[in-house]
């Protein structure tokens, strides 16, 4: 899986550098076998951005990047990410009030809309992310959920972040906030702390693999049964 994500990435043109931050030894080692580029990083990291954060550090001398270069987190449990995707994100860096980035899909399942392992956002007006939730949202008041979808667009996260460098170290120096530890998503200590988070907008599946199970729904979609 790790592997397909990787060389996915590679069929882009917008990632300067492209690298594998892991601490598994053995995901380590299969990079370096495929021709990757793998970096071994702290055991101790709570959350991909930190350990993001610690691989921009590690490459930052070795090809001579600034902090105000954008940092791309594709993750790894993310096989069907398609490059246009990760496109899609950094454009949104064209503007110079984007600081960070994320992809959201409109959600056009019910089985997706009631999942808990499928992030749910609600967008602003000006394309920024109000909240992220497990559960979704907004709450048709007086509607049956199984017609919530007829009723209103709702729209799903994608696991894929953009940050400048520098506020990518700015917000791994921030402690988990309540929303967060409630919700179990770290994007929710950036937006309490009033980091805004932009969104850019994919009809593209991409289903991350969040469940044991999910590989099996991966497999079957890519080989077309």
């Amino acid at each position: 899986m790790i592997q397909r994500v990787y060389e996915q990435c590679t069929k882009t043109s917008v990632l300067s550098v492209l690298a594998v931050a892991t601490d598994d030894q053995r995901i380590y080692e299969h990079v370096i076998s495929f021709g990757g580029k793998a970096l071994m990083t702290d055991h101790t990291h709570s959350c991909g951005t930190d350990r993001c954060n610690e691989a921009f550090s590690l490459l930052k001398t070795e090809y001579k990047l600034s902090d105000d270069d954008v940092v791309v987190n594709i993750q790894g449990d993310e096989p069907l990410i398609d490059p246009k995707q990760i496109e899609i994100v950094c454009s949104l860096f064209h503007k110079k009030e984007v600081k960070i980035g994320t992809l959201v899909r409109k959600i056009d399942s019910e089985v997706d809309l009631l999942s808990n392992t499928v992030q749910k956002v609600v967008i602003d007006k000006f394309n920024r992310a109000m909240y992220f939730s497990r559960t979704p949202i907004p709450f048709l008041r007086g509607a049956d959920p199984k017609d919530w979808l007829g009723k209103h667009p709702y729209f799903l996260h994608i696991g894929i972040y953009a940050y400048v460098a520098s506020v990518l170290a700015e917000i791994v120096k921030m402690p988990q906030s309540s929303l967060e530890k409630a919700e179990a998503l770290e994007q929710l200590r950036w937006l309490e702390n009033g980091y805004p988070v932009h969104a850019g907008f994919t009809n593209i599946p991409s289903h991350a693999v969040d469940v044991p199970s999910d590989v099996d729904k991966i497999v079957k979609f890519l080989t077309g049964e």
